[in-house]
């Protein structure tokens, strides 16, 4: 019977995580609201066991628990419903600790940090956030390191920044992927001259089956940089590179944002975090470095060809 399971596990992070026991040979169970969606991402898998949940409901959170040993917490909402973060994590962590789920670890993001106040930003960055989408998600890790600090059960948070990868169509690079495919202007939002970080999402997945055998990470949150400082610009440039065709750009700026924020719920709630681009945050991941060592940063060129590769 697996022992970890993902919670949330369809989307992009959680299937790098499957692919990662998957090469191990290590059995897993994914969890999500759609079973037929979880079949058709994981059936195929002989090591994995599906169940489907309502993580609104601890009843239906603790049988789909019963019986894992770890958790991974992947559980994502609509971008204009952050309010749901601390209200299923709450209802996450009752249904865990009534099982006897003894570790989960959450894959999170910068937005707790707020704006930087240096650099760049170690784990010890004081936890400002400024933005509802902030506060919401700092609710959600002080719930559950707060039960941590009670005992109840084992806590562990990554931080990831934006990502990128293979047929990973929620990035924030896959519109330029798709555009200098085909030749295409590449629809983004500036600036893109601003140093920025990307995860390639393959590399994340190891890392955390890494983490989740390493007794010294739990109690903490860590951060992972990627694959390190670079520019929009200069990412989308190695894309068009890449496939032989010029580079075209359309920037979107915030005021633009807000006009299209009037039509599009998604780009109505971007406005209040796009002081990521124009106040960079960049993550120092030196302290996760020194635990694990080694840790895979698939370069950017590699990355680029691995996912244009992959598109149909």
């Amino acid at each position: 019977m697996a022992k970890v399971a993902l919670l949330g596990a369809a989307g992009a992070v959680g299937k790098s995580i499957a692919g990662a026991f998957h090469a191990a040979e290590t059995p897993y169970r994914v969890i999500g609201r759609s079973d037929a969606g979880l079949r058709s991402a994981f059936g195929s898998d002989p090591l994995v066991e599906i169940k489907a949940w309502n993580p609104d409901d601890v009843s239906s959170v603790r049988q789909a628990l019963a019986g894992i040993d770890t958790a991974v917490y992947l559980v994502g909402v609509n971008y204009w419903q952050f309010e749901l973060h601390p209200v299923l994590m709450k209802s996450a962590i009752a249904g865990a600790v009534a099982v006897g789920v003894r570790r989960m670890l959450l894959i999170g993001t910068v937005y707790p940090y707020g704006r930087p106040q240096t650099a760049t930003v170690t784990e010890d960055h004081p936890r400002n956030p400024h933005t509802f989408k902030g506060r919401m998600r700092k609710e959600q890790e002080d719930l559950l390191f707060a039960a941590h600090e009670q005992g109840k059960i084992e806590a562990c948070e990554l931080r990831l920044p934006d990502f990128y990868g293979p047929n990973v169509d929620k990035s924030f690079l896959w519109g330029a992927f798709q555009a200098a495919r085909s030749g295409r202007r590449a629809q983004l939002v500036g600036p893109i001259d601003r140093p920025h970080q990307f995860v390639f999402i393959p590399d994340v997945g190891p890392l955390v089956a890494r983490l989740l055998r390493t007794d010294g990470a739990w109690g903490k949150w860590w951060n992972f940089a990627g694959s390190g400082v670079s520019t929009q610009r200069a990412i989308v440039e190695r894309i068009y590179a890449a496939t032989g065709n010029p580079m075209k750009t359309l920037v979107a700026g915030k005021t633009t944002l807000r006009l299209m924020g009037l039509f599009n719920p998604v780009m109505r709630e971007m406005v209040e975090m796009h002081y990521l681009l124009t106040d960079p945050l960049l993550m120092d991941d030196s302290r996760l470095e020194s635990l694990l060592g080694g840790i895979v940063r698939t370069s950017y060129e590699d990355g680029i060809q691995q996912t244009l590769a992959a598109m149909p």
